[in-house]
């Protein structure tokens, strides 16, 4: 399952999606999941499709990596896509076998939004491949800044943010230990009634909830042993720096929300 993980993972590298800002790679993800939503013809689509596999080249990950990161979320998309499909009763009627009744404007909305939903989870899941934790949380926390002029609580909230991401491999590493030791007392999660199936479960999240509380017991005892008391008048050994790359990756999604906004139907 660790193997299978993509989201919350960073891959050392490197490309330069790896040695590009921080800041530049959130906010281009942050407009990305907004201009997204733009895309309502076979164009743009394609024109995100062309994007999403630029940004891959530009981080040089391996495309077989990245498919098998997705099959967790597989099971949302394959439903996204049915809902879409039975359920949208617009345009001309293409299939109709019993109750089954499939319409043009449901199986076009079905392919799009399955496909919106494949390219978010792939572009944020590349953020967090190519940026370790330590410099997410410092590119929160710079591009957040202005707020602390109201007393946000900026610098917890960028620790908390990277924290969360960087310990979702390590739960789901942990429930995959979890369900191998209770199938090896027998417990079996994939087959019988459902009822039966949601009923095996409830021994694999008591333990889930045991560990992953001890672990953040563990974490915040480690934090103040070693003098951790937030972030007011804390000093960066790594400096951020916004270059001629970051300029270009920012720019790029001027362009990408331009050309989406002119190619809507």
């Amino acid at each position: 399952m660790m193997e299978k993980m993509i989201f919350g993972r960073y891959i050392p590298g490197i490309s330069v999606l790896h040695r590009m800002d921080p800041r530049s790679k959130l906010l281009f993800v942050f407009g990305f999941i907004c201009v997204v939503f733009l895309a309502n013809n076979t164009y743009t689509y394609g024109l995100l499709l062309l994007t999403v596999a630029l940004i891959i080249l530009l981080s040089r990950m391996n495309v077989k990596f990245l498919l098998n990161g997705l099959k967790p979320v597989l099971f949302l998309v394959i439903f996204t896509f049915f809902l879409q499909l039975f359920f949208n009763k617009e345009g001309e009627l293409l299939v109709s076998y019993g109750f089954i009744h499939i319409y043009e404007e449901g199986l076009r909305q079905a392919i799009f939004i399955s496909m919106r939903f494949l390219l978010l989870v792939l572009v944020t899941s590349l953020l967090t491949l190519t940026t370790t934790p330590i410099t997410l949380t410092d590119g929160i926390e710079s591009i957040l800044h202005p707020l602390k002029k109201i007393n946000f609580p900026v610098h917890e909230l960028a620790l908390m943010m990277s924290i969360s991401l960087r310990f979702i491999p390590t739960l789901m590493d942990e429930t995959d230990k979890i369900m191998k030791a209770q199938m090896a007392r027998g417990v079996d999660f994939t087959s019988g009634p459902i009822k039966e199936r949601i009923r095996s479960i409830i021994p694999l999240l008591i333990p889930l909830f045991v560990s992953s509380f001890k672990r953040a017991e563990e974490l915040a005892t480690a934090m103040e042993s070693r003098g951790y008391r937030g972030g007011e008048g804390r000093t960066k050994y790594r400096q951020l720096k916004w270059e001629f790359r970051d300029t270009a990756g920012t720019l790029s999604l001027v362009v990408l929300t331009v050309l989406l906004v002119l190619w809507r139907s």
